[in-house]
């Protein structure tokens, strides 16, 4: 039956089809179902953008087009680069003569879904100089298409700020703040994830209240580490923002990361109108719907898994659903401690005295109790998991002993089986030597071994019989 349905959905999703969705990236022998998923996907984004206020519209137009920060290269160099022949990633495709949506995937650059040559991930100016915007981390390629707001877990941050730096010195253009940044501190050490918490840390560090800056400080305290991004439809759902909860939900919240030294006082109170507008389009964007067909008899069994063993710290879902935001202890979940020991009190009380915080609805939380438990709202569509990314799938989520100690992600589709990423198992023992490759492939390898980076805890499907573990993964794709 299942085999019959596949067709009759992907002509109805290619009928439907529209200039938002990019051309088809992938090889001859992909799955059907891998169509169906792209197309669904960009059909859904579409759909939500004709239905958006104008505010929250306007919010996306900033964000695409408002260069808040100083450029990090030109356009030319950057084509430069994607011009390089080399295999692509995930597609069975060379970079040569390729469009944009297909040579970006080596840095994890996505189409705009209204300029289908130009990157979401930065703007571009008039002069062709390219600044980076809020989509580099939420927003990239979700299975196929570009979607604003979800994830970007292909983006190669350190990896693309290395290769531009070496083609500036090869061709005698300035460097810039990105290319300097990485002689301090990493970017990110795993593609899709990146050190966002202490760059907030950095920035912060040298400011007063006010914003004003003070230079001549003491660097801050950091416990670098990577972070895998939210996905931005969960912003309607909270209170309080990051993994402990700590910043209260508000619009000047969303600016901190504008803090470069270029940007003072005067221009963060010019840019708070704008976002205001960011604001409204967080809080009007899609959760995806998984386009694929759902057995409802086992999703109503999962269901009730689901409300005896998750729903206290996740919350429920329908017209009635509930999101309780509660902050679980470390002790109880057990999941890696690396963000909660790098973000401490001085951090915080930091942020909490500052401009950021004066507008907040809800306070900022000085003292935090753990990890939040996030809502689950498109869940199938916001792997990998964890704060850190380190579980591929959701099937590995609900069964801790299927997670792999080494992974890397083998294809753009999504794994229908387990509901997450696809990846291949690399070898499992934490004292093996790793493979001698560049460092740019290197960082395709997720290593759960390494600090920051574990996949242990939250092992509270572990007794579940198989038969409800399937239910309870049928269920998660109905959020």
């Amino acid at each position: 039956m299942v085999e019959r349905i596949f067709p009759l959905l992907l002509l109805c999703m290619q009928a439907a089809s529209s200039l938002w969705a990019e051309e088809s990236i992938w090889s001859d022998g992909a799955r059907p179902e891998d169509a169906i998923v792209q197309q669904s996907l960009a059909r859904q984004w579409q759909d939500a953008w004709e239905g958006m206020s104008p505010e929250a519209r306007s919010g996306f137009q900033h964000l695409t087009s408002s260069p808040y920060l100083p450029a990090d290269f030109d356009r030319s160099t950057l084509e430069t680069l994607l011009a390089q022949s080399i295999k692509l990633p995930l597609v069975d495709a060379n970079s040569q003569g390729a469009s944009l949506a297909v040579r970006g995937l080596r840095f994890g650059l996505s189409v705009h879904p209204l300029q289908q040559e130009q990157p979401l991930q930065y703007i571009q100016s008039p002069d062709g100089q390219m600044v980076m915007n809020c989509f580099a981390c939420h927003g990239g390629n979700l299975f196929g298409t570009s979607f604003p707001g979800s994830p970007n877990t292909l983006y190669a941050l350190e990896t693309l700020t290395e290769q531009v730096r070496r083609e500036k010195l090869r061709t005698g253009k300035p460097l810039t703040h990105m290319d300097l940044g990485l002689m301090a501190m990493p970017l990110g050490t795993t593609v899709g994830s990146s050190n966002a918490v202490m760059f907030g840390v950095a920035l912060m560090n040298y400011r007063n209240p006010d914003l004003t800056i003070e230079p001549l400080r003491a660097p801050a305290e950091m416990l670098h580490h990577d972070m895998d991004a939210p996905p931005w439809w969960h912003y309607r759902r909270k209170k309080h923002l990051y993994i402990d909860g700590f910043a209260g939900k508000g619009h000047r919240g969303l600016m901190q990361f504008m803090l470069v030294k270029e940007n003072g006082p005067k221009q963060f109170q010019e840019w708070e109108s704008d976002f205001r507008d960011v604001e409204a389009f967080l809080s009007e964007l899609p959760v995806p719907r998984y386009p694929l067909p759902i057995d409802e008899r086992k999703a109503a069994a999962g269901k009730i898994v689901f409300e005896e063993h998750c729903s206290r710290c996740h919350g429920t879902y329908g017209p009635e659903g509930k999101y309780p935001e509660l902050a679980v202890s470390l002790e109880e979940v057990g999941t890696d401690p690396v963000r909660y020991e790098a973000l401490t009190d001085r951090h915080r009380k930091s942020y909490a005295a500052s401009w950021f915080a004066e507008v907040e609805r809800h306070p900022t939380k000085v003292e935090v109790e753990g990890y939040v438990a996030p809502p689950l709202d498109g869940i199938w569509a916001s792997a990998p998991y964890f704060h850190n990314g380190s579980v591929p799938t959701l099937a590995q989520v609900i069964d801790p002993d299927k997670r792999p100690g080494k992974w890397r992600r083998n294809r753009l589709g999504i794994d229908f089986q387990e509901i997450g990423l696809s990846v291949d198992r690399i070898e499992e023992d934490q004292k093996s030597k790793p493979p001698r490759l560049a460092p740019a492939e290197r960082r395709w390898i997720f290593d759960t071994f390494r600090p920051g980076k574990s996949n242990q805890g939250h092992d509270f499907g572990k007794g579940l019989a198989d038969a409800q573990a399937s239910d309870l993964l049928e269920y998660l794709k109905t959020l």
